[in-house]
């Protein structure tokens, strides 16, 4: 069995993507595994007008780019510090294809992704991408929901 040495964890900014966050540094030391945060922007559409069709607006998509890439910095510097080895992915399209496409580009050999814990018709109408993470992988993946219980490891 190999050892675990890239750990993708996608952040959304949620409550629950930062305690995945913070899972995933726990289990990482366990291991000395390389860290991957990746951040999703879907691309904002507006409808112009009838005769041109939707536009996506590309200077929103940068102006989100940059902010979002400052605010992972921040996060990864306050849960992750110098204690391990992280990079900072940033990618535009539908969350979870490019969560599984950020995970082959790495070669990660874990993905470790909160769930939001939608049930009924919000899972219906939202479906999960966890998920559909889950079933399209290319890699093992760790799914977390609060409350958290389980493993705890030492520090």
């Amino acid at each position: 069995m190999e050892l675990i040495k890239k750990i993708l964890v996608p952040i959304d900014f949620s409550d629950y993507s930062k305690k995945a966050l913070q899972y995933t540094v726990a289990f990482a030391k366990q291991f000395s595994a390389e860290v991957n945060l990746v951040y999703v922007i879907e691309p904002v559409v507006y409808p112009a007008d009838l005769s041109m069709g939707q536009m996506v607006i590309p200077q929103v998509e940068v102006d989100l780019s940059i902010k979002s890439k400052e605010e992972l910095e921040q996060l990864a510097k306050t849960e992750i510090g110098s204690t391990l080895k992280y990079n900072i992915i940033i990618k535009s399209g539908k969350p979870f294809m490019e969560i599984i496409e950020a995970a082959s580009e790495i070669d990660a050999d874990l993905i470790i992704i909160a769930t939001h814990g939608h049930t009924g018709v919000e899972h219906l109408l939202f479906g999960s991408t966890a998920e559909k993470v889950v079933r399209k992988a290319p890699c093992p993946v760790l799914t977390i929901r609060e409350p958290m219980k389980g493993f705890r490891f030492k520090a």
